[in-house]
């Protein structure tokens, strides 16, 4: 975590609570341990992480299994998040797209509807942040292309993003 620059991490935690505080909503998405990540942010900040506190507005748009099926089969899988996006996306929000690659089409997609409807957007990435790095207002990229050492990275950034939101909204 040392090698993240500390002030991207801080506009994250500041974009997140500011959000969450004026009960807009946080989109979170990824694929394969990504989504699985999306999945344990979004319980951590509905649910509790360290207080007993009002649920917040944080919505995974990698679990609902029949609105991913359904798209995915009807229309496409690299559109799949944009869908959501457009659904559950409000000026003022935030997608936060997590990809070790930075370059997962439907996240992507996902950050170009969240741009035009006035969302902040956080990439948590790899090294360089791929494609996503352009489309990203705050960047968090782990120096390092090594996906397990991303993803570990990753749990201890989205930890402190949760542990941070849930303080400074107490």
């Amino acid at each position: 975590m040392d090698s993240l620059d500390p002030a991207r991490v801080e506009a994250a935690v500041a974009a997140v609570t500011a959000a969450l505080g004026a009960n807009k909503a946080l989109l979170v998405c990824g694929n394969g341990g990504s989504a699985s990540d999306a999945q344990h942010i979004t319980g951590e900040l509905v649910g509790r992480f360290l207080k007993e506190r009002r649920g917040l507005k944080a919505i995974c748009l990698s679990s609902n299994a029949a609105v991913l099926t359904a798209w995915s089969n009807d229309y496409s899988y690299d559109s799949v998040f944009a869908r959501q996006t457009e659904a559950y996306g409000e000026p003022g929000g935030v997608l936060l797209g997590i990809s070790t690659s930075g370059n997962s089409r439907n996240v992507i997609a996902a950050f170009e509807v969240a741009k035009s409807l006035g969302m902040t957007t956080i990439a948590m990435t790899g090294e360089g942040g791929g494609k996503m790095a352009a489309l990203s207002d705050i960047l968090l990229d782990v120096p390092s292309r090594s996906t397990p050492l991303i993803q570990q990275v990753h749990i201890c950034l989205y930890h402190y993003l949760c542990e941070q939101v849930e303080a400074r909204l107490a």
